[in-house]
């Protein structure tokens, strides 16, 4: 472990962060801040390149594969965002903490391809199938190791907030992958796994900002609560576009979560609709659950058991099926409840004084939904 950098700025490396902020807070206001975080996410972005180091050459290959791959940078510029706040929002500390979020959602991304045997992360062939299961764990270990080191660089708060995510990452990840309890309302579930498996790690991005810039401690609650808002609804929002029948738009193979059999909240709310009755509710869900689950390629044993329960599933057919789910209603009740976490998140800000700062992250809640689907 190197210990933290003095950042010193350097030619930007062409930060996919910046790209994102430049779309971001366009007003003449806020031009000063955008040219800020630019700044910042450039410094971060070095930053992130140098603690992503490893003396032993496998390890260094298969940490910064993903990191090499892009990736928006939200969570860092939530960090420096919020910082905003504070009197000291340019130091090394708030550097530091943005940069670890990052590789802390790095490391979860390996881990969370093995557990749903994806295909495709940013456009790349997942690290799992790259290398193996094994290595793709083990190298989430070693990046989740870095961010716990250079978070305890940081103080005793920030090392309990790193853990209290971490904690929640993993029991995301268990009540997913053991789904719900007995009685227990499906809906309710799958938006506790998401609350805990993404908006944990935005909300405490949200809250690094104020923990570490000197700003007023009594705004810590609302940036968490408007960090975890806006993560769930960002998931949301996802399970949307998932069905996208462009695959740039999410690194990944249109139907993904459905072709390996996971359940998203457009086939919920589609599951309740059955549940009431709705006989063309009750049909989809069943094309759905027989014909598309397990047809996701590399899912070589769904596929298997599926095959010989129901017989081989036409291509053609399975994208006929996630594109009339698309089109279903459902897809739009998705959206809504989507635009619902981001209201009550954005009414989190109450707390926070007028200005410039409470706007953009208001303009940076807005943005995360309004997406292309």
């Amino acid at each position: 472990m190197t210990a933290p950098s003095s950042a010193t700025r350097r030619p930007s490396h062409g930060n996919v962060g910046s790209t994102f902020a430049q779309t971001l807070f366009a007003g003449p206001a806020e031009r000063k801040l955008r040219k800020t975080l630019d700044a910042g996410l450039d410094r971060v972005e070095d930053v992130l390149r140098e603690q992503v180091q490893y003396a032993d050459q496998v390890a260094q290959v298969t940490t910064s594969y993903l990191l090499g791959a892009g990736g928006k940078r939200l969570r860092p510029m939530l960090v420096l965002l919020s910082a905003q706040l504070g009197p000291d929002s340019e130091n090394e500390g708030v550097l530091t903490a943005a940069a670890a979020t990052e590789i802390t959602h790095l490391a979860s991304l390996y881990h969370d391809d093995v557990m749903d045997d994806a295909i495709l992360r940013r456009g790349v062939t997942a690290a799992h199938l790259r290398w193996s299961n094994s290595m793709a764990i083990l190298a989430g270990d070693l990046l989740f190791a870095r961010a716990s080191q250079m978070f305890s660089y940081l103080g005793d708060e920030a090392i309990r907030m790193q853990a209290t995510v971490f904690e929640r990452l993993v029991l995301g990840q268990m009540h997913e992958t053991i789904g719900p309890a007995e009685g227990e309302n499906r809906i309710d579930h799958y938006l506790r796994v998401l609350a805990d498996k993404t908006g944990s790690l935005i909300g405490a991005a949200a809250e690094y900002g104020v923990l570490l810039s000197g700003a007023p401690q009594e705004f810590r609650p609302a940036l968490s609560q408007f960090g975890e808002g806006i993560g769930v609804a960002f998931q949301i929002v996802d399970d949307v576009i998932d069905l996208s029948p462009s695959s740039d738009k999410t690194g990944k193979l249109a139907g993904t979560d459905l072709r390996a059999g996971v359940e998203t909240l457009p086939v919920l709310l589609l599951e309740r609709r059955a549940l009431a009755g709705d006989a063309e509710a009750t049909d989809l869900l069943d094309r759905i659950r027989t014909r598309v689950a397990g047809t996701q390629p590399g899912s070589v044993d769904q596929s298997f058991a599926r095959e010989e329960a129901a017989g081989s599933s036409d291509s053609a057919e399975v994208d006929a099926i996630i594109a009339e789910l698309r089109e279903h209603e459902v897809s739009q009740e998705t959206v809504n409840a989507a635009e619902s976490h981001v209201q009550q998140a954005i009414e989190a800000l109450d707390p926070l004084p007028s200005g410039v700062v409470k706007s953009a992250l208001r303009e940076f809640a807005d943005r995360l939904i309004n997406r292309d689907f």
